[in-house]
């Protein structure tokens, strides 16, 4: 059986050791590259991202990769994001100004908010909690409720369409969207990568589901 091949988008912004190592334990091959004409071919890509909305947008227009990307998740095959990814997913950011996203996933970038005592930046564990939508046949399907996960960020998505809200997370007091998914475009606002066995699970879901989800991207 041949190990999956996956296309590690490079940008300038990622934190690209870790998330190799990690799909690499996950039973894939990671490829990084920053070639526009990698994606036409790519069968699982995974943008992965650290810093502000801004500068990752900027970062993608250099390397000529935002059209790739838009026409690599129309096609239907599976693209996750991660943090700062997950954001570029959406049509627009308030970080620093007013910012134009990939907009594969209808919505905004908006400040995450929180009751004291919690604080801003969002930085630790904290658990998913399902948003209403069925966990089947995305990167989620199979993993028990309530599991924790990795957070480092101050701002979160917030989509248009509330069946693009996979699960969510309580944090202070305050819901956030913290996992978005249309058609086979998955984005976690988290680090799967540094979340232990659960993250490990998620990312193996993606890199060998086989089941597309019930939702299409439009």
């Amino acid at each position: 059986m041949s190990v999956p091949r996956v296309l590690v988008v490079d940008y300038g912004l990622g934190n690209l050791h870790s998330v190799c190592r990690a799909l690499t334990a996950a039973e894939a091959t990671p490829v990084v590259s920053a070639d526009p004409a990698d994606l036409e071919t790519a069968e699982l890509v995974v943008l992965p991202g650290v810093g502000a909305f801004g500068d990752g947008m900027r970062g993608l227009t250099e390397r000529g990769l935002v059209e790739p990307l838009r026409r690599y998740a129309a096609s239907g095959r599976p693209l996750i994001g991660i943090c700062l990814g997950t954001q570029l997913l959406l049509g627009r950011s308030t970080e620093f100004g007013e910012h134009e996203g990939l907009g594969i996933i209808p919505g905004k970038v908006v400040p995450l908010e929180a009751r004291r005592p919690a604080k801003i930046p969002h930085i630790g564990w904290s658990a998913l909690v399902p948003s209403g939508r069925s966990w089947s046949g995305t990167p989620l399907a199979g993993l028990p409720e309530a599991g924790e996960v990795y957070f480092v960020h101050s701002f979160a998505a917030r989509p248009d369409r509330p069946e693009h809200s996979l699960a969510e997370c309580d944090y202070g007091g305050v819901r956030f969207c913290a996992v978005v998914a249309a058609g086979r475009v998955v984005g976690c606002q988290f680090h799967p990568e540094k979340s232990g066995p659960y993250g490990l699970a998620i990312l193996r879901n993606f890199i060998h589901q086989e089941d597309p989800v019930d939702e299409t991207v439009r």
